[in-house]
């Protein structure tokens, strides 16, 4: 298998996942803490799709983020980088309406695999320069995939905590 491939089943895999996570949860259940400080399941989501649209449209494909036409329907800041919240910013962290950030993160998908495509199999190695270090292209959708898998299964966690994965 291509690495274009496998990138593609990867991320096509996180959908599956999120959908069965996110089945029949409430706008209160999005915004449930198992603890003062700690992240909701909404929260989470808004990270993970923010830091894709990061990662492949500003790094990669060197576009502005997509998010720059989703931050007024959400109600957030054009600067919310969707990380690196205090204690209290995560406290009072409103969670966007669930339509709103799964639309945000199709569009933000949709470029993803629209830059993918537009890569031939050199250009993975190419590096690229990040606050962490320098990476290559194919690195970066590495990070971006693990990075994603970890969160899912965060909110698939809390999710657990809060009603089961079954229920």
């Amino acid at each position: 298998m291509e690495l274009k491939g496998y990138i593609k089943m990867q991320l096509d895999g996180f959908k599956r996942n999120l959908d069965r996570v996110l089945k029949d949860l409430t706008p209160t259940d999005l915004a449930w803490k198992p603890a003062c400080g700690c992240n909701s399941i909404g929260l989470i989501l808004f990270h993970t799709a923010r830091a894709e649209d990061s990662f492949i449209q500003t790094r990669l494909a060197q576009k502005p983020q997509i998010f720059e036409k989703w931050y007024k329907k959400m109600n957030k800041a054009a600067d919310d980088s969707g990380a690196h919240y205090t204690m209290d910013q995560v406290n009072a962290f409103v969670v966007p309406d669930l339509k709103d950030i799964m639309d945000y993160w199709a569009e933000v998908r949709m470029a993803t695999l629209a830059y993918l495509d537009s890569l031939s199999e050199a250009d993975f190695d190419t590096k690229v320069k990040l606050q962490m270090g320098e990476f290559t292209k194919a690195g970066i959708f590495a990070l971006t995939i693990s990075h994603t898998a970890g969160h899912v299964g965060e909110m698939s966690y809390i999710r657990g905590i809060l009603k089961g994965m079954d229920k």
